[in-house]
């Protein structure tokens, strides 16, 4: 899994570890066996129950377009026999499975999708379950809770940034002796220069291509988007004051945008305006 959270839950003493990327959640199996007795052997013995091979091929035909369903299908013939095998690994070779994950070496160990994951501590025991999603739905509360404030303050901060950023325009940029309807499309105009610079779109393309959403294209930012452009906010008013032109601020702060956003998500594939964009304010 790239870039993955780890967390920790305690569940009866047990201190079980969730790895966490986008919208999945993956609960070590590993750490849920450890206080029962025959440990990481019942994580075998759950699997080739042949309930459970129905269960984990049903999940993956909901939630994975590439699983392999023929080579399921000779599995689930299988299951139930005496002489039937069936390890995470070899589940997840056979069939591409992608609801669990099986990994090597010292802290390695089997993690399961957190609806698996349920589902296997159903068979270990109902009140640890109940424990289980107990503690499990107390972590994403709090972290929620900790996404909000972030959220919030980054906000706020880009708010503040904002007024250093419309006084630098009313100073350096606004003639005198023009309509309030000319001052608003100015300042428009130069919050579109930071929405292509950040989002690659002016606010009127995002209303465009987002038609059923209330807000505007700065309302759904991420805590590193909203982060960066309180960034640019002030950069960009010092630009103002140097009296350079639009679009040599443009390049500058796309360029300083994706830099920080780099830094920030360490996502590589971020690319400048020109690069395939040639998206104007």
């Amino acid at each position: 899994m790239s870039k993955e959270k780890k967390s920790t839950i305690n569940v009866q003493g047990s201190a079980i570890t969730i790895l966490s990327q986008k919208e999945d959640d993956f609960i070590s199996l590993t750490d849920m066996v450890r206080h029962f007795d025959g440990g990481s052997a019942l994580i075998e013995s759950w699997l080739k129950n042949k309930d459970t091979v129905l269960f984990l091929g049903i999940w993956e035909q909901i939630n994975n377009p590439g699983f392999n369903s023929p080579e399921f299908g000779g599995i689930k013939n299988e299951a139930g026999r005496n002489s039937f095998y069936l390890s995470a690994k070899k589940w997840i070779e056979a069939t591409n499975a992608k609801g669990l994950i099986a990994t090597a070496g010292r802290y390695g160990g089997t993690y399961a999708h957190k609806d698996i994951a349920f589902e296997f501590g159903s068979w270990l025991s109902p009140e640890f379950k109940l424990y289980l999603i107990k503690e499990f739905q107390r972590l994403k509360e709090d972290e929620n809770v900790r996404l909000s404030l972030n959220w919030n303050l980054n906000r706020t901060l880009a708010k503040v940034n904002y007024r250093i950023h419309t006084d630098a325009i009313k100073e350096n940029i606004i003639p005198p002796d023009i309509t309030k309807e000319q001052v608003q499309h100015i300042y428009a105009n130069e919050a579109d220069v930071l929405n292509v610079a950040l989002f690659g779109k002016t606010a009127k393309q995002w209303r465009d291509d987002n038609k059923g959403k209330d807000g505007n294209i700065r309302d759904y930012a991420g805590i590193e988007q909203l982060l960066v452009l309180a960034n640019m906010e002030s950069m960009n008013a010092e630009f103002i004051r140097m009296k350079l032109p639009q679009g040599e601020r443009l390049v500058k702060l796309n360029r300083i945008a994706v830099q920080q956003l780099r830094s920030l998500t360490a996502n590589p594939n971020l690319k400048k305006l020109g690069d395939g964009d040639d998206t104007k304010p």
